[in-house]
């Protein structure tokens, strides 16, 4: 037995009292991406070595995760024991008593590991409420051998009209290939994401120092237009159905020139048991415009704890297990160094890894410079980069992310679909009792 694996045995035996009367079964909600389909499959290892504790997986659609997951934490549910959610929870639910602390965790567990801008991501008020699964960027993914061909140069920093403009040269449908892929599937963590980062880089803002929505100024008239229509002339057919999965599968299949997306698709864009384009991916920054500030965002999967868990022992224990450095060894060892979860530990970026990720190094930067306090060119009253963190913002978000999926099909102009964002978001934020 090789040190890894001895010292995830080590790791798996942490010294959690777990209650001994049969086996335990813990209920995991997750979500349908690739790091957390492998997190199932080598979580046997976990259970061979912790066997007074099961493993019940559920594992759903990003938007269906986060309705479910909503549903059952504000009624006290009780169906899950482990949660996979992101900072936006993380924080609300934390604050609001929803969640268990990540306190008094293993001593070999190494938190200082962890990047401060992934555990205060988060916390609330200084309390740690999940362990980060993984962490990411938004970054540019382009083919190299079609640049080429098009005598094209991708710059460092590239501007979004540049990426039209890129667009434009390298889009041959009848060829099978668009010019780019960009997320247009509604919803506050799909759509939404990818275009506030958008409205970001051309000076938008979600709200004013009043909280007041902008969606009718020149500067989010100015990201939606060109969202739309770069989207609708280079963009894949039925762009409105496609996620964060959907256009990973049409770029390692060969159809996407260039993709801005979460830095966590690096590993698998450059697998070539996945990506027929392995050998011919290129990575750089997410496109800025007028600003850089909030062009690229923060974002991590972690595992949580509801308080409505009645296996929380158990349930700190397989979260500290899935989340270590010992976990990060045996997908080293099972799968390849450059499959490790990435973005949360500074341990992860040794020479090793940076030396078989190509995509590290642009991930890295990435998440060194982006501050979800500073996310616009002007002053906000909010945290958060590609969404708002208050609890009126899932609604708000989901509801400005339809709008935009119609103006994108053709359903909604542009200006009908931000006077229908500001008329909806106006609405809500009043009846919040807003500003507070």
């Amino acid at each position: 037995m090789n040190h890894s694996i001895k010292a995830l045995v080590a790791a798996s035996c942490l010294s959690l009292t777990v209650a001994a009367q049969g086996a335990e079964t813990l209920t995991i909600a997750t979500v349908n991406n690739s790091d957390m389909i492998r997190m199932q499959r080598l979580a046997k290892t976990f259970e061979q070595q912790n066997p007074e504790i099961r493993l019940k997986w559920v594992v759903l659609e990003e938007n269906v995760l986060r309705q479910r997951l909503t549903t059952d934490i504000a009624t006290q549910g009780g169906q899950f024991d482990v949660l996979t959610i992101g900072m936006y929870e993380a924080a609300l639910w934390g604050e609001k008593g929803w969640l268990e602390p990540m306190t008094d965790l293993p001593a070999d567990y190494a938190l200082d590991d962890v990047f401060p801008s992934v555990r205060e991501g988060l916390s609330a008020k200084g309390t740690l409420y999940a362990l980060p699964f993984y962490a990411e960027a938004s970054i540019t993914y382009y083919r190299t051998d079609l640049f080429q061909q098009a005598g094209l140069e991708m710059p460092e920093r590239p501007t979004w009209e540049q990426m039209r403009e890129f667009a434009s040269k390298l889009h041959q449908p009848a060829k099978d290939q668009y010019g780019i892929c960009l997320r247009g599937k509604a919803g506050w963590g799909e759509n939404m994401a990818l275009i506030s980062t958008v409205a970001n880089a051309y000076g938008a803002r979600w709200f004013d120092e009043k909280w007041q929505p902008e969606f009718t100024g020149k500067e989010w008239t100015d990201a939606l237009n060109f969202y739309v229509d770069t989207l609708s002339k280079y963009g894949p057919p039925g762009a409105s159905s496609n996620g964060f999965n959907e256009n990973l599968a049409l770029f390692n299949s060969g159809k996407c020139a260039m993709w801005v997306d979460a830095s966590v698709a690096g590993s698998f864009v450059t697998d070539t048991s996945q990506s027929k384009v392995a050998d011919a991916v290129g990575f750089t920054y997410a496109p800025h415009q007028v600003t850089d500030k909030g062009s690229s965002w923060l974002y991590s999967w972690a595992l949580a704890i509801p308080t409505s868990s009645k296996a929380k022992e158990a349930a700190k224990t397989f979260s500290a297990w899935a989340t270590s450095q010992q976990y990060a060894e045996l997908v080293a060892e099972t799968d390849g160094v450059a499959n490790v979860p990435p973005g949360t530990r500074a341990s992860t970026y040794s020479d090793a890894y940076m030396s078989a990720a190509p995509f590290a190094k642009v991930t890295l930067e990435s998440l060194k410079q982006v501050d979800p306090t500073n996310p616009s060119a002007k002053p906000v009253p909010y945290v958060g980069i590609q969404l708002v963190t208050i609890p009126e913002f899932q609604a708000i978000g989901t509801q400005v992310g339809k709008q935009f999926t119609a103006a994108l099909t053709g359903h909604l102009k542009v200006e009908q679909a931000l006077a229908a964002a500001q008329q909806s978001t106006t609405r809500e934020m009043r009846r919040a009792g807003y500003p507070k």
